[in-house]
């Protein structure tokens, strides 16, 4: 008998059944699909920044973009000119209905590819930083360490041996 408590439990509950049923190649494809880590730890993120940036905001279409353009220099003006703003009336108008900057949006969603590539695939730090835009594997690391209090590769290894078949 499996049971869960909550909505976030059941999709956790799901992705495991997936996994026992079908292998982890096919429940990480499922969680990959919908935006969610295959295994949550207890000090990670509970949601994707993406989904929800978005939910509080008429940039939907932007925050879009920007998520598929994160190698790109996503300066204010960039973004301002991608939403048909000038820059000063985009930074006001994004923040009031984000809670954030720009510029740290732009943080959050690079910091969400990194930490989705460091679960799902085995790539190196530098390759890591320049798919999600940091530049830099420093740069990725101080970043990562600020969010969520760890550098990269210790919640690399955390993700991957939650990851490790049960008994």
């Amino acid at each position: 008998m499996w049971t869960s408590a909550g909505v976030t439990a059941g999709i956790d509950l799901a992705l495991a059944l997936i996994e026992d049923d079908l292998g982890a190649a096919v429940a990480i494809r499922v969680a990959r699909r919908l935006v969610v880590p295959m295994r949550r730890a207890g000090g990670q993120s509970q949601h994707s920044d993406l989904l929800a940036l978005q939910s509080a905001s008429q940039f939907g279409p932007l925050l879009e973009w920007m998520a598929k353009n994160l190698s790109r220099a996503l300066t204010t003006e960039v973004l301002a000119d991608q939403a048909g703003m000038a820059p000063r009336s985009f930074h006001r108008h994004f923040l009031a209905q984000t809670g954030v900057t720009p510029a740290a949006a732009v943080e959050r969603l690079r910091l969400d590819r990194a930490r989705t590539l460091l679960e799902m695939k085995r790539l190196s730090l530098t390759e890591v930083s320049a798919q999600s835009g940091f530049g830099s594997a420093d740069r990725l690391r101080r970043a990562f360490r600020r969010r969520f209090g760890v550098p990269p590769r210790n919640y690399d290894n955390r993700a991957s041996n939650s990851q490790k078949p049960r008994s």
